[in-house]
């Protein structure tokens, strides 16, 4: 794998993908210790299988291998281009518009 520094020093690319051109509108976000679930799932009844956290605004939302993929659709409606794995022990992200995977550090 190999490792790239982008803007202050805050991110690193996975393998060979597309950089992200939204790095500098994006806060870092941590997951916060204990999270209740999906937003829309809680609200809905529904159930869902990971979390993934949005580094624009902290929104928690279920990954598109749940049902609501609320997550996908929480983008779709503000533009908000990054999202974070919220699962414990991961520490990647995923830019929609760039279709890039990246590792965002606090910075």
């Amino acid at each position: 794998m190999s490792e790239e520094a982008g803007p202050a020093g805050r991110w690193s690319k996975v393998g060979e993908v597309p950089t992200c051109t939204h790095i500098d509108s994006v806060q870092y976000f941590e997951p916060p210790g204990e999270i209740e679930g999906c937003a829309e799932c809680l609200e809905l009844g529904m159930s869902w299988v990971h979390l993934r956290m949005c580094q624009s605004c902290g929104h928690i939302g279920c990954c598109d291998n749940s049902e609501g993929k609320h997550a996908t659709e929480h983008h779709a409606e503000t533009g908000h281009p990054l999202i974070r794995s919220a699962e414990p022990g991961e520490d990647w992200s995923w830019c929609y518009v760039d279709e890039a995977v990246l590792r965002l550090r606090p910075g």
